[in-house]
């Protein structure tokens, strides 16, 4: 086997220097992807099937090239009898030597060298192509230009800086008032004699900054300063050196040339050569002493499918050389070597933007093929005037307290919540919300909390999703006893900050990760042993079992939630040591029985099965040691029947069945008689069993997306009913008996057979027409008296 692989270092480039990729050479890429697939694909045939297979022809002709193989069978096949004359090699016990031998002598001398290398000369013009693409990537005289240029120019695309910039811009264009203040804001630091009158400008335009502004914000708007003065000075000394020489456009023109020239010499060769790929090979060897025949009629194995990918492989060449082609046209019809930011200028209103040349303007001409917006704020960088405005900048600025109590809402909980996403960094005036109660920072990189923290006295809950955060001893000794909830997303489990296992107040926990390699099969975690008053653990992960470190809180752990996303979860066993859980959820853990160790769960309440692969529920039967069970969900598996003994669960008040492969139901599930809640939908029901009105305390009766055809009149017994859904199913008529459900506020029909509705839907007193989920002409077809009791309020 060839794995494709071991050809990876050749096909992958650094990610940032697509932007130097027009679409005609990512369109090249992939279709030598696509070539290498052929050549790797039609090499690993090589190596792993028979190459040829060979059988003697009992035909003696002086010239056999001229008529090869055209009969197989010996000429002394007999008409009248029907029969054919037995014939053999030499009797020396090695016909499978001889075959093998004579297999790769003709292997080796009657069949065409195209046909047995095809393959490999795919492979390796391919390379040569993914050489020629990527050459000036690797080129020591252009990459270190190319390296430089994508380091400058990922910085100047990400600065909050250009950002800025341009918004500034963009609101002078339509606001000449705050062109005016930009203005003098600029002046004043321009021009010491003119101080004064900006200063004044100043607190016309900022009348709270000096008020709002603490002392920290000055020292972080120093610091972004710097950055972006020292990014102009890289950007300037990089022009300069760059504008001197045109080696990155000549060697890019002259890779592909090189490309063309490659592409027509494979071209010819191949369509003069692809015939050569025969089916039948004839092979003349002289070993008539040892095997008894000199001519013999050979299969190429492989010859029919290399014909296919020899026939795909030049279609695919074809394609890659139009885009060498057109490539050529572009480089030698527009002037590469010479770039304006006219427009740029225009559209900005930065004047001082110029123009550049040689391989620095070839780059930008390559970068807008990719995206123009990166050549429009590049010129930001350019410009002189931009430096001064850029440093106006300021986050905490930015981000007032007037401005985040907007973003104060309620969360599920009540609380109110805080949410912050992909913010350069944490504004300081979040720690003057005194009220928040709940804090959510999103893919907010890099957060050290300062000492303001403790000015939240009011926070119980903090998240963390995918924004590491540092905190400081004190601040730890802070949240240790007052946070009660904390949620906490990261790309693997081990970035998890070590200090979220020290408060020890905590009663909520939720994590969410992967698990490294190295560790999926240990799950290994953090001690939990400090959180003495955690309730409710929950982990999404791919771990293999239960972490070790769960069973340090086992004694008091209420609710326990295992997301696994699709990774089987083997050793359940700790599970046992959970005598206080009362509800559990194994969530997409690849289960295909129900784990033995729930059934030792004696205050369990509430299971969750939620997307495994059971097949079979035998062991439903042992649920009955779990007596406080109410709620047990086994939807969105692969369950084909519920066994009998479903009977035993008395206790149980919530059965989800829902999104299975369940055909039938046992009658015996009429015996349940404390269920309230039924979900049986998404599911191949052609018929109920008349037990269910046994179900006297039935509440929900869910039987949506079935092939239900009728339902029996026993299911009108149960007359506490209040919600049925019945929607996309194949019935044809609705019972009037269904006048019975007094207690019945919703009703689904939706996407039956049905002709019409029984009128004794009116006596169903609790239903409303808003709860009637039936087509409209079903509907206008009730008598005028039903509709007015059903549109009654």
């Amino acid at each position: 086997m060839i794995p494709l692989a071991e050809f990876k270092q050749f096909t992958e480039q650094q990610p940032a220097f697509k932007v130097l990729k027009p679409w005609w050479d990512v369109l090249a890429e992939y279709l030598t992807v696509a070539m290498l697939m052929i050549g790797v694909f039609g090499c690993t045939l090589q190596v792993t099937q028979d190459k040829i297979i060979c059988l003697p022809s009992h035909e003696l002709r002086e010239n056999l090239s001229e008529a090869p193989c055209q009969q197989l069978l010996p000429r002394g096949v007999s008409e009248e009898m029907g029969g054919l004359r037995e014939v053999s090699g030499l009797k020396n016990n090695l016909d499978l030597q001889q075959y093998s031998f004579i297999n790769q002598l003709c292997y080796e001398t009657a069949l065409h060298w195209y046909a047995k290398y095809f393959p490999y000369l795919v492979v390796i013009h391919t390379l040569i192509f993914m050489v020629c693409t990527s050459f000036w990537f690797k080129f020591p005289g252009t990459s270190s230009k190319i390296e430089h240029f994508i380091s400058i120019l990922g910085k100047c695309f990400d600065s909050p800086w250009t950002t800025r910039a341009l918004s500034e811009v963009s609101g002078e264009n339509h606001k000449g008032a705050t062109a005016g203040r930009a203005t003098a804001t600029i002046e004043a630091s321009a021009g010491p004699g003119k101080a004064s009158e900006g200063e004044k400008e100043k607190v016309l335009v900022e009348p709270e900054k000096v008020v709002t502004e603490p002392p920290a914000v000055t020292l972080l708007d120093k610091k972004e300063g710097e950055q972006a003065k020292a990014l102009f000075e890289k950007v300037k000394k990089f022009r300069v050196h760059v504008e001197e020489g045109d080696i990155l456009y000549t060697m890019y023109i002259r890779q592909t040339v090189l490309k063309v020239c490659k592409f027509f010499a494979i071209l010819v060769y191949n369509l003069v050569y692809v015939e050569k790929i025969s089916f039948l090979v004839a092979c003349r060897v002289e070993t008539s002493e040892v095997t008894g025949y000199a001519s013999f009629c050979c299969n190429h194995t492989k010859a029919h499918l290399f014909s296919k990918l020899a026939f795909c492989y030049i279609s695919f060449v074809c394609v890659y050389g139009l885009t060498c082609l057109y490539t050529l046209y572009w480089l030698f019809h527009r002037p590469l070597k010479e770039y304006s930011f006219r427009s740029v200028r225009e559209e900005t209103g930065m004047g001082d933007i110029p123009d550049v040349k040689n391989d620095f303007a070839f780059m930008l001409h390559l970068i807008d093929q990719y995206d123009s917006l990166y050549s429009k704020r590049f010129a930001v960088f350019l410009s002189e005037v931009s430096e001064s405005r850029l440093k106006q900048l300021n986050l905490n600025h930015e981000w007032t307290p007037e401005k985040l109590r907007q973003k104060l809402q309620r969360n599920a909980r009540g609380q109110l919540e805080l949410a912050l996403c992909m913010l350069p960094g944490l504004p300081d005036t979040v720690f003057e919300l005194s009220e928040v109660e709940a804090l959510r920072l999103e893919a907010i990189c890099d957060i050290t909390f300062p000492p303001g923290l403790s000015q939240l006295v009011n926070l119980q809950e903090l998240s963390l999703l995918h924004s590491p955060a540092r905190l400081p001893f004190s601040l730890q000794i802070f949240l240790r006893d007052r946070l009660k909830v904390i949620r906490v997303k990261c790309e693997e489990l081990r970035e998890v900050p070590l200090w979220v296992f020290g408060l020890r107040g905590l009663e909520e926990l939720h994590l969410e990760g992967l698990f490294p390699p190295e560790l999926a099969r240990a799950a290994t975690l953090e001690s939990l042993r400090e959180l003495k008053q955690l309730k409710v653990l929950s982990l999404r992960s791919n771990a293999s079992k239960v972490p070790a470190s769960v069973t340090d809180v086992a004694g008091h752990l209420q609710r326990l939630s295992l997301h696994n996303d699709g990774a089987r979860l083997l050793a359940l066993n700790s599970l046992k040591k959970l005598a206080v859980l009362r509800e559990l959820e194994l969530v997409a853990c690849g289960l295909e029985r129900i784990p033995h160790a729930i059934f030792s769960l004696g205050a369990l309440q509430e299971l969750d099965l939620k997307d495994n692969h059971l097949r079979s529920i035998e062991e439903i039967l042992s649920f009955q040691h779990c007596r406080k069970l109410v709620t047990l969900r086994l939807w969105h598996n692969q369950i084909a029947y519920v066994p009998e003994h479903v009977r035993k669960l008395r206790g149980l008040e919530q059965l989800y069945l829902s999104h299975n492969k369940l055909e039938t139901l046992p009658s015996q599930l009429g015996m349940c008689s404390g269920l309230r809640l039924l979900d049986i939908s998404h599911n191949g029901l052609r018929s109920l069993p008349p037990e269910l009105g046994l179900l006297q305390n039935l509440q929900h009766l869910a039987l949506s997306y079935n092939a239900l055809e009728a339902l029996p009149d026993e299911l009108f017994f149960c007359r506490k009913l209040r919600t049925l859904l019945l929607g996309y199913n194949h019935l044809s008529q609705l019972s009037p008996q269904v006048g019975a459900l007094r207690a019945l506020s919703r009703l689904e029909l939706k996407g039956n057979r049905l002709e019409g509705l029984p009128e004794e839907l009116g006596n169903c007193a609790g239903l409303k027409k808003a709860g009637l989920l039936v087509e409209d002409t079903l509907y206008e077809g009730l008598p005028a008296e039903v509709r007015e009791k059903l549109e009654e309020e």
